[in-house]
Formats: structure tokens, C-alpha cells, sequence
């Protein structure tokens, strides 16, 4: 079946509006969206004429309103009047002054549900200070067990705290809530934290640390590279293969393909006083061929080893060519395929990120609004 073909997502029905924002929220809003549901987003009108992020963005319908107008305020409003849920990333307080506060929703419309992301949640000490991602992991221990021996702290890019601790949790939390409320009839306020989401996301390793199975010195355990079984090592092409052989069987089979067999006592893999030695040997030997070389050595063989790709070749490996677990758009941009996968009620193809205020105009019309009503509100500068 085409990407074109397939029904809409099991959301279908589902009605967000999303209140512009950055980062966690636009990414809870995509997931909405490539699941089926409706989602409008609203924008700012000095967000008119920015370029649209084409994947961060994608699949959801675009109007441009003046909310501290009272007639573009009026507008979303009525949006909201008829939605399940509403996003929104401001800091705590900003909602309330524009009068998009929880309370005020809820007595138009007590089913909604409104989705508060911050990075430090809508209360307690921290709660009106500004950060980004960095700051919210540093908070959550997140931050401080990721490095090598020795070393800094090494940021995880922003994926941690904006979008597993925040934009993903926003969005199960968004929906539980809905759930909720179809059940009971009456909504509430979701407070997504980023420094509690990112928390949540180490309970493994906070349990393994109970248990003393942890340390918290960075690069000294077995999943953060203190273990020579689990981490990258270079090629002899300057490219990296990633090795995640913990189990025995596995970490026979990688020194079995590396060669290495008559230097390395395969049962002697958990002694700790071993692992420089076996550190070394696994470096100097990946280091003797190409990434290539190696992927087509490791092929067939379940070592957990596998080539680390750039993003700009993930499509194109076999595995994910043969899912379709990335697709291209027509300008050219790499987007990761709406995901998990259902059986009975697959995701359509995500349509393309609007610019701002592409769909102000249909909106409008699909709230009553007549054709020279909406001309005098664009030329008041109400919606653009």
C-alpha cells in the first residue's frame, strides 16, 4: 500500500490546538499529528514569513492570530471551544495574561485538556527561571552520567529533555488526560516538566544505582562506554562501528569476526582488570578495515555490532530502505517515518509543514467567518 493510500492514524478525530512554542512542543504536536490527529497550530503574527522546520513541522494545518488582540484572541477561542486538547510552552504565567489560562478554557469548553510544558514545571523555585534542555538534564542527573573517564559532561544533543523527558511525555500525558475526559466528561491541566521527563527516562539507572550495579563516575559502567563491549570504535577509514556485545554468546561472536580470539579469554569478559587490554585489542583491530568492511563482516552474525551512520545515510541502508523507516520529501529533506506502526489503523503519510498562516483563511471560513469578514480582519492585521 502508498504512503498516499493508507487511512489516517488511530487519533483520527482528535482535535489539538497548539500554541506556537519551540522545541518540546512542536515535537509533542508532530506525534499528535502523524497519529491521525487534527492539530492547528497557532502562530504569532512576527512568525510570519520564518521558514518552517520541514519535518519539526509537518502535518499540521497553520494560522497566524494576534492574541493579545481581542478579536484574534476571540478567534482561537472558538478553536479551542471545539478542540480535545490544547499545547502550549509558554512560561508560567504568560497563558493567564492572554487569558489562555486552564480556568477560563475549562468553563467554555470542561472537556479540554491543556497541556503545560516548561523545563522546570509551573511551580516550586526554579519555575519562572529560563533554560534549555542542557540545564533541565543537569537538573534531573541526566547530564552528569554522560562522558568519558576524566572528562566533562557531554550534552546528548537536545534529545533527553526537550524531546523524550518533554515533548514526548507532553503527549502521553496529553492523551491520558483525554482518555480521561471522554470517560468522565471533564478535562484537566497536564504540567509536563522537562527536568521531571528526563528524570523519568534514567529509572533504570537510578535502580541499578540502588541495587550498587552503578557508579555514578562518568564512562566507569557498563552502558555509558566504560565497558570496551559497549562503545564505538574507529575505522580505518575514520568511519565508527558501534559494538553492544554484553551477552556471552554475543561477545564470543565479536571476538570470534574480529579475529582476536588467541588475545582475548572470552570468559574472563566481566573482569574489570581485563578490559584496557581488551579495549586495546578491539581498537587496533577495528582499526584495520573500513566501516564497510566490517558491516559486510558483521553481516549474518548476531554480534550486536553495527555501522554508526550519518544522517544523511540512514535512508539508505537495507534494513531501513526495506521498512520505509525514512522517507524523503519533495524538498529534499530526511524525515524518520511516523512511528510506532499500527495494524489496523496506519499512519497516512505526514503532509508538509505549512509556513505561517497558510490555512488562516479556510480556518476562518470552517468557523463561520464570511468572505469579507475574513478580508477585514487580514487587513486589520487581526490574522495574517
Amino acid at each position: 500500500m502508498s504512503r498516499d493510500a493508507v487511512p489516517p492514524g488511530p487519533l483520527a478525530g482528535m482535535r489539538i490546538i497548539e500554541l506556537g512554542g519551540i522545541g518540546p512542543v512542536p515535537f509533542a504536536a508532530m506525534v499528535l499529528s502523524d497519529l491521525g490527529a487534527e492539530v492547528i497550530r497557532v502562530h504569532r503574527p512576527a512568525d510570519r514569513g520564518t521558514p518552517a522546520n520541514p519535518v519539526l513541522d509537518r502535518g499540521r494545518r497553520s494560522l497566524v492570530a494576534d492574541l493579545k488582540d481581542p478579536r484574534g484572541a476571540a478567534i482561537v477561542h472558538a478553536l479551542i471551544d471545539r478542540a480535545d486538547a490544547v499545547l502550549e510552552g509558554f512560561r508560567p504565567g504568560v497563558a493567564e495574561r492572554l487569558g489562555f489560562d486552564p480556568a477560563t478554557l475549562a468553563d467554555r469548553n470542561p472537556r479540554l485538556v491543556f497541556g503545560r510544558m516548561t523545563g522546570f514545571g509551573q511551580a516550586g523555585p526554579l519555575a519562572a527561571r529560563a533554560g534549555h534542555d542542557i540545564n533541565y538534564i543537569a537538573l534531573s542527573g541526566v547530564l552528569g552520567a554522560i562522558g568519558r573517564p576524566g572528562g566533562p559532561p557531554v550534552p546528548p544533543l537536545n534529545l533527553v529533555g526537550d524531546f523524550g523527558g518533554g515533548g514526548m511525555l507532553l503527549a502521553l500525558g496529553v492523551l491520558a488526560a483525554v482518555l480521561n475526559a471522554r470517560a468522565t466528561g471533564r478535562g484537566q491541566t497536564v504540567d509536563a516538566a522537562m527536568v521531571e521527563g528526563s528524570g523519568l527516562l534514567m529509572s533504570m539507572i537510578y535502580g541499578r544505582l540502588a541495587q550498587g550495579a552503578w557508579t555514578v563516575d562518568r564512562g566507569a559502567n557498563v552502558l555509558d562506554g566504560g565497558a570496551p563491549f559497549y562503545d564505538t570504535y574507529e575505522c580505518a577509514d575514520g568511519r565508527h562501528m558501534a559494538v553492544g556485545a554484553i551477552e556471552p554468546k554475543f561477545f564470543a561472536d565479536l571476538v570470534g569476526v574480529l579475529g582476536v580470539a588467541d588475545r582475548i579469554d572470552v570468559a574472563a569478559q566481566l573482569d574489570r582488570s581485563t578490559w584496557p587490554t581488551m579495549r586495546e585489542v578491539f581498537t587496533e583491530a577495528f582499526a584495520s578495515a573500513s566501516r564497510d568492511e566490517w558491516t559486510a563482516r558483521f553481516d549474518g552474525v548476531d554480534a550486536c555490532v553495527t555501522p554508526v551512520l550519518t544522517m544523511d545515510e540512514v535512508a539508505a541502508h537495507p534494513h531501513n530502505a526495506a521498512r520505509e523507516s525514512f522517507f524523503t520529501d519533495t524538498g529534499g529533506a530526511i524525515h524518520p517515518a511516523p512511528a510506532p506502526r499500527f495494524a489496523d489503523t496506519p499512519c497516512a503519510s505526514p503532509a508538509p509543514a505549512p509556513v505561517p498562516g497558510r490555512d488562516t483563511r479556510a480556518i476562518l471560513s470552517e468557523l463561520g467567518h464570511t468572505a469579507e469578514d475574513i478580508e477585514k480582519l487580514l487587513a486589520q492585521g487581526i490574522v495574517l
